[in-house]
């Protein structure tokens, strides 16, 4: 598949200089597929969870675990999310550099020395040698997206370029060779790496003007929502923006105006009664396609002024109304789709060890979560739906709070509406296992296609779950769902 000449003219200029013609190289390899594939696949990120902020929300939603809508999912396994390197950029070299290790992830042994905060500042001892394994090595979101949207493996801050700076097809592509409608939903900006990993190509993730007109300018997705707004800040105040950088999410100011005037192939919204309109089916769409853009600068709620809980910015939507909105939209393809929902702020939280809004996040992801089962009840059920429910990657090592002494002590449940006993341990993302549910047809697959096994995870709550498959048979899966015909390899 070719890509299109304008989004071949936004890659950067780096990339663009690599390629001899405005093609993707590479696909990656469907999952083999027996019986029905689903009408619809909806994939759900909580971006930066770790085991135990899941753990965290519910035991501060419910005084106890198994109580969210996806503990019924009858998948349940575990995933890696390492990437192919820790570079910044391409370095055309296809040998691994990254792993994971069971046995060092959970090594008793004494750590050595201490880890400097990326974003706090603070030092992070290394009181046990797993806690040093587990902090070292990682993913960004930009690679770990490209692994669950395209299926390989590469190098941090790649946005579907491979290690060789050539673009590489992802799922919505397929979707759309299929005839599916494709969407990406996110609680922070359109542009950042989760959204964009489902919906654009870039060299770095941090060309936001770029990414950002390419998802609005090509049109990839039919829905595109999140935050990102240049004329409000984070308390969803509205404010003059201060130069051309206050439009980057939204693919600097001649796209943001054109957007917001009508001028492209999308409807625009931005007020949370538009939002609210079209998650119940009841706003006027004069366009196929919905563009919409919170009032809200960088996120929906995280980055609001004040601790804690509670004050929330009145005049932005959740993310499950967001969801419902999108659904509304995609829903009405009778060839079906393929949406990508993110919780994306999980992760800054999980950055800043607030506990108290990781928490919050954490909830209104799994809000939306019980908002899309609710849909997908009403729309085919699970016969006809497949939904994946999990993160890109772990941030933040949170444990009990004397897991200084006693390493991978569980976070303490206080009950229902008390915040968690926690110890944070990092403060930026790590190279362990994480969660995944699965319902609908095909989920199973993601069972047949764990390789390893962790004889570790009863430390965490999962010790019925050992085996664990890579973050790319994700990509496969979804790939092999949505396509078309079966491509068994790179074109």
């Amino acid at each position: 598949m070719n890509l299109s000449r304008r989004r071949f003219a936004l890659l950067s200029t780096a990339a663009a200089a690599t390629l001899a013609a405005p093609a993707i190289v590479r696909s990656a390899a469907a999952q083999a597929w027996n019986g029905p594939r689903p009408k619809n696949v909806i994939l759900m990120i909580s971006d930066g969870a770790g085991y135990h902020t899941w753990n965290m929300a519910s035991y501060y939603e419910f005084g106890e675990l198994g109580r969210q809508v996806y503990d019924r999912f009858p998948v349940k396994t575990l995933m890696t999310t390492f990437p192919l390197n820790t570079s910044s950029k391409p370095t055309n070299d296809p040998t691994p550099k990254v792993a994971y290790d069971a046995a060092a992830a959970w090594s008793l042994l004494p750590g050595q020395g201490d880890l400097g905060g990326e974003i706090t500042k603070k030092k992070y001892p290394n009181f046990f040698a797993g806690y040093e394994f587990v902090k070292k090595n990682y993913t960004d979101s930009a690679a770990a997206g490209t692994a669950l949207a395209a299926g390989i493996k590469t190098y941090n801050n790649s946005i579907n370029f491979d290690n060789n700076g050539q673009p590489v097809r992802m799922v919505a592509e397929f979707a759309k060779s299929a005839g599916k409608s494709t969407g990406v939903v996110s609680s922070v900006q359109i542009s950042h790496a989760t959204p964009a990993s489902f919906a654009a190509h870039n060299i770095s993730r941090n060309n936001y003007a770029e990414i950002g007109r390419e998802m609005i300018e090509d049109g990839l997705c039919d829905v595109i929502m999140g935050a990102g707004h240049p004329m409000f800040d984070n308390d969803g105040r509205y404010r003059a923006p201060g130069s051309d950088k206050a439009f980057q999410y939204v693919g600097g100011p001649d796209t943001y105006f054109k957007a917001a005037t009508g001028r492209t192939a999308y409807q625009w919204i931005e007020t949370k009664a538009d939002f609210e309109k079209l998650a119940r089916g009841e706003l006027k769409l004069d366009k196929a396609k919905v563009l919409g853009v919170a009032q809200a600068h960088n996120t929906l709620q995280f980055n609001r002024s004040g601790e804690g809980m509670g004050n929330l910015v009145p005049n932005v939507p959740d993310l499950a109304t967001m969801s419902l909105g999108a659904l509304e939209v995609l829903g009405k393809n009778e060839r079906g789709f393929f949406l990508m929902i993110e919780g994306g702020a999980v992760d800054w939280a999980a950055h800043a060890n607030d506990t108290a809004r990781i928490i919050e996040e954490q909830i209104d992801f799994n809000k939306a979560v019980r908002a899309v089962v609710a849909w997908i009840e009403r729309h085919g059920g699970f016969e006809h739906n497949l939904l994946i429910v999990t993160t890109d990657h772990g941030n933040g090592m949170a444990y009990g709070p004397q897991s200084d002494r006693f390493a991978f002590q569980p976070v303490i449940n206080r009950g229902q509406g008390q915040l968690p006993e926690v110890t944070w341990h990092y403060d930026t993302h790590t190279n362990e296992l994480v969660p995944v549910w699965a319902a609908g047809p095909g989920a199973e697959q993601l069972v047949a296609a764990s390789t390893g096994e962790d004889p570790h995870t009863a430390l965490v709550g999962w010790g019925e779950v050992r085996r664990y498959h890579d973050n790319t048979d994700i990509a496969r899966l979804i790939i092999g769902a949505v396509a078309a015909e079966q491509r068994a390899s790179a074109n």
